[in-house]
């Protein structure tokens, strides 16, 4: 059902950035921009233009979509998000994570952007409310973060015994304080 959401949301992104638009293109263009390979990502993908057929829109018949890979170099994530922008696409889906939502969200401040992301979005910035995200951007969050603190109390549960419990975190990470403040002190 997320996938559905999230193509939805995008289908209408897309769809209101192409009626919307002065200069109308042959077909409208998505930049899909995320942080993995085509390879480790060919199932969410599939997925994706699956999701898009089901709402009418086929890449190649009235679709284009300006695939942006960063083989797991994060780094490169600004810079491929500035060329989908340069590329003028209608709407930018940062798929992959938040790390891909807070790239296209510095990138531009026009371009629809659609985000799929397990962080709460208003506490990181990227939406002014779950019910109104404002600006350009929308998208579906899971919440990942605030489960922290479920997952270590089912592991408490499951292994009773257990009086410690370490979690590993990279300090230098978004969520990092989001994750500590979400565990679970035993």
């Amino acid at each position: 059902m997320r996938r559905r959401d999230f193509v939805l949301l995008l289908a209408g992104a897309m769809t209101a950035a192409h009626v919307s638009s002065a200069q109308q293109k042959t077909m409208p263009v998505i930049g899909y921009l995320n942080g993995t390979t085509p390879e480790a990502n060919a199932a969410s993908s599939a997925a994706f233009r699956q999701g898009l057929s089901e709402t009418g829109w086929v890449e190649g018949q009235n679709l284009k979509i300006e695939y942006r890979w960063a083989e797991f170099h994060y780094d490169r994530l600004p810079g491929l998000a500035a060329d989908l922008v340069s590329h003028k696409v209608d709407v930018i889906a940062a798929c992959g994570g938040a790390d891909e939502a807070f790239v296209a969200k510095d990138a531009t401040s026009t371009i629809p952007t659609v985000f799929m992301t397990g962080a709460d979005p208003v506490e990181t910035g990227l939406a002014a409310s779950l019910a109104r995200p404002g600006g350009n951007r929308t998208g579906v969050t899971n919440l990942t973060q605030l489960l922290w603190q479920k997952r270590l109390e089912l592991i408490a549960d499951l292994v009773p015994q257990t009086r410690v419990i370490g979690l590993l975190v990279n300090p230098n990470r978004w969520d990092a304080s989001s994750t500590l403040r979400n565990r679970r002190q035993t």
